[in-house]
Parts: C-alpha cells; sequence; structure tokens
C-alpha cells in the first residue's frame, strides 16, 4: 500500500469514527428523553401515594403542635394543693440553622409503581451513560487524542463524567435518586447545545496543546465541574426546602404542588450537608486543576501566570468556593447565606466555561468553540 493510499485510508477511517461519534451521542440523547420520562413517571405516582398524604397530614400535625407550644401551662390538682407542669416543648431546630425534620421518602414518595419508574429511570440512565461514553471514545479515536479539544468535545465528556457522578453516588448507597429528574434536564439541555451550537468538526490540535498536561489539567477540570453541579443542584434544592421548611414553622400552609414535590425531598439540613460536603470533598482537586494549569502555561508560554481571562476567571472560582468553605465554618453564615455564595461560586465556574470561551478573547480561544 502505497502512502498516498494509507494516508486516504486513516482519513476515511477517522471521518467514520467522527461520525459514529455523532450518532452515539444522539441515540444517547434518545435514551436520556425515555430515562427523563421516566423519571417524571416516578414523580407523578409518588404524588399520589399514601406516604405522600400522611407525610402532609404529619407535617400539618406537626404545625398544630408547634402553635400550642404558646399555650399556657397546665394546672393539676395534687394531694395538699396544686402544681403547675409546663408544657413540654417540641424542639423544631437541632441546632442554628438546621430543623429536626426527617427526610423525605425519595420521589417514588413510597408509591411501589413510582419505585417501579424510578428504577427504570435509573436503567436507562445506566444505558444512556454507556452509550454517551462509547460517543466520546469514538470521538477520542477519530482524532488520535484526549477528547475535550474544543467545547463540543468538553461538552459532551463533562456531561458524561456528571452522570457518572450521579451513578457512582448511587453505587455507594446514598440516597440521591431524586437527583435525576434535574440531571437528565440540564444534561440533554447541555447535549442539545453542543450538537447544535457548539459542534466542531474533529480536528489536531495547535501545538501548545501537545503536552501530557492536557491529559492532568483538563481532565481535573471537568470532574471538578460535574462535582460542582452536583453541588450546585442539591443547593439549589436546599433553598427551596429550607424555604419550604419555614413556612411550616410559621404556620403557613404552602401551595400543594410544592408540599407534594419539596415534602419527598430529603431534609433541607440533609441537603445542605450532602451539597457542602460534596463541595469540600472536590475543593483541594479543584486547586491542583489551578496549579497544573500554571505549570502547564509555564511550559507552554514561558510564563506561570499570564492573568488571562480563562485563568483570571478559574481563580475568581476558586476564591469563590473558598469563601464559601470558609462561610461554613462561620457560625454566622452558615445555611441561607453560605448556600448564595455557592451559587455565586457556581455561576463563577458556568461563565469561566461559556461565558470565557464565547465572549472573551485570550490566550485560551486557540481552540474556538
Amino acid at each position: 500500500m502505497t502512502l498516498a493510499a494509507a494516508t486516504q485510508l486513516a482519513v476515511a477511517t477517522n471521518e467514520h469514527l467522527a461520525s459514529m461519534s455523532n450518532t452515539l451521542i444522539y441515540s444517547a440523547m434518545a435514551v436520556y428523553t425515555l430515562a427523563f420520562f421516566a423519571y417524571i413517571a416516578e414523580w407523578i405516582f409518588g404524588s399520589r401515594s399514601k406516604v405522600a398524604r400522611t407525610a402532609n397530614a404529619l407535617t400539618a400535625g406537626a404545625a398544630d403542635t408547634v402553635q400550642r407550644v404558646s399555650r399556657p401551662a397546665v394546672t393539676v390538682q395534687k394531694a395538699g394543693g396544686t402544681a403547675v407542669l409546663e408544657r413540654p416543648k417540641v424542639v423544631v431546630r437541632s441546632a442554628t440553622g438546621s430543623r429536626d425534620v426527617p427526610d423525605g421518602p425519595g420521589a417514588h414518595g413510597g408509591d411501589v409503581q413510582g419505585d417501579l419508574y424510578g428504577r427504570i429511570a435509573v436503567s436507562l440512565t445506566v444505558l444512556a451513560f454507556v452509550v454517551q461514553l462509547a460517543g466520546v471514545v469514538a470521538r477520542a479515536a477519530s482524532v488520535q487524542r484526549a477528547p475535550w479539544g474544543n467545547m463540543y468535545e468538553f461538552s459532551i465528556t463533562f456531561t458524561a463524567v456528571a452522570v457518572g457522578v450521579y451513578l457512582a453516588l448511587l453505587g455507594l448507597k446514598k440516597n440521591v435518586r431524586w437527583l435525576g429528574l434535574f440531571l437528565t434536564t440540564t444534561v440533554l439541555l447541555l447535549l442539545g447545545l453542543a450538537v447544535t451550537v457548539l459542534y466542531t468538526a474533529s480536528d489536531q490540535l495547535v501545538p501548545a496543546l501537545h503536552s501530557y498536561w492536557l491529559y492532568i489539567h483538563v481532565s481535573t477540570a471537568i470532574f471538578c465541574g460535574a462535582v460542582f453541579y452536583v453541588g450546585a443542584v442539591a443547593t439549589i434544592l436546599y433553598l427551596f426546602k429550607d424555604s419550604y421548611e419555614n413556612k411550616l414553622e410559621a404556620g403557613i400552609k404552602p401551595g400543594s404542588f410544592a408540599s407534594s414535590v419539596l415534602e419527598r425531598l430529603p431534609a433541607s439540613v440533609s441537603l445542605d450537608k450532602f451539597a457542602y460536603r460534596i463541595n469540600a470533598a472536590v475543593f483541594p482537586l479543584w486547586t491542583f486543576t489551578i496549579i497544573a494549569g500554571a505549570i502547564w502555561a509555564g511550559d507552554a508560554w514561558g510564563r506561570y501566570w499570564n492573568w488571562d481571562p480563562k485563568e483570571t476567571w478559574s481563580f475568581i472560582t476558586w476564591v469563590a468556593y473558598a469563601c464559601y468553605l470558609h462561610a461554613r465554618a462561620t457560625a454566622g453564615w452558615k445555611g441561607r447565606k453560605a448556600a448564595y455564595l455557592a451559587m455565586i461560586a457556581f455561576a463563577c465556574w458556568l461563565f469561566n466555561f461559556y461565558g470565557v470561551n464565547i465572549f472573551v478573547s485570550g490566550k485560551h480561544s486557540y481552540a474556538g468553540v
């Protein structure tokens, strides 16, 4: 075989692999869509379950009990006189910013059919993850490098890792199936954006990116972003659940839709702890990501730090998460205030990926979108 024929064969093979990758990504999106509807069914059947209605009744009873705390003391007759017995106080907060509220039963609400749909949804999520992972591998084979040289490749890899983190938590027997609906929704949105707006044909990298630091720096950035995303979803749900519990504590009856959805989620204190532990666990790796990027910059450009927009916003994101973790250790900033900081930090991460890459020019603009 001549050199020209070998080259043509290699080009044809790479094009075939790229086409296969696209087909697999679209197939994964189709399966994620089925999983999305299965998660919807789980929530719908869970809202009609006996457990949900019972929890609602118990919650209303607890609110009535809280209101009775302010009633006067009880006077009883005793031999030789009377005695005053104080009504027992109902403890609604175990500590500052937390309550003694049990976790909800989950999206299925204790309903057998809802639980079945939830299990089907998880199975479909696993299948979609495997298909998407195969698409990422096919993309890597078509370009013969790591599949994160542009925003399209970063997006398909990032969403695959985010789903992988979710499935890993399920495999560790963590109570996180309530994440499934929110995860598949955002994964479908990001993949739709990737295959329409951000799509870039397979191509080789510029010389500056030909380094083993590509595998170290970018892979850790993708993993950190996926974990930060899971923490952000938990933080958003914490804010809603905390507001719901505040209304119950104040004797306000929330709407039926809010009650049906929020009463099945873990308690606000559980969501808060989950988000904190997720963010705290990955923060050291994000620190390493920035350090690895600086070392790579030194090798590629001769300077470890150039105040490039991508570098600057990576540092801003690091500072924002550091402030959040510090706030969690400060009594006056626990709860909602710290949660707002966590959302600001994740917004910085999102802007660092989308905003900087699309709207700001710098040394990291060589890969286009």
